[in-house]
């Protein structure tokens, strides 16, 4: 059987660089009872946690960002940074394009609508995000969706859903 594969989304990575503890026990409860999971970083991730280290509106946001960096890069956690996909971004766009056109996610949501499309096309189980916008997509539709195109959705849960159902 294949390990799940694990999304993290840009605020997951932040929370943990600033050491939120519903975030880190979340991290700590998929490590004990999925050591084999694959956690991945994804493409639009990475560009995210970029832009936020150089560009951020804060300065707390800024350092988050680059300590979230150094901890992918150092290995401290087990996240596998992924530079690109076996898939085009011309397929990935478009996938994206077809959640913000269908309603699933909204028209200025284009960065989640891109993780989602990664997270779909690279066959992750899970999708680790506290973005309310994908929190709230709808499920059955995203499903009917992604079928047409052969791929799974994701489940999308946050960290502190994560803790509070599996937390001992």
């Amino acid at each position: 059987m294949k390990p799940l594969r694990l999304a993290i989304d840009t605020n997951v990575l932040l929370d943990l660089a600033g050491e939120v503890d519903a975030v880190a026990e979340a991290m700590a409860i998929i490590g004990s009872r999925l050591p084999e999971a694959d956690e991945l970083v994804l493409p639009s991730v990475l560009d995210e946690l970029a832009f936020l280290a150089e560009a951020g509106s804060t300065d707390q946001t800024r350092r988050l960002a680059r300590e979230a960096i150094q901890q992918i890069r150092s290995e401290r956690r087990r996240c596998r940074p992924l530079l690109e996909l076996p898939v085009s971004n011309v397929e990935v766009e478009a996938l994206a394009g077809k959640f913000r056109a269908g309603g699933l996610l909204p028209a200025k949501e284009v960065h989640d609508s891109m993780i989602l499309a990664e997270a779909a096309m690279m066959s992750c189980g899970l999708l680790l995000s506290s973005d309310e916008h994908l929190r709230g997509i709808d499920h059955q539709e995203l499903t009917w969706l992604l079928h047409g195109f052969e791929l799974a959705p994701p489940i999308i849960a946050t960290p502190r859903e994560i803790a509070r159902k599996f937390s001992r």
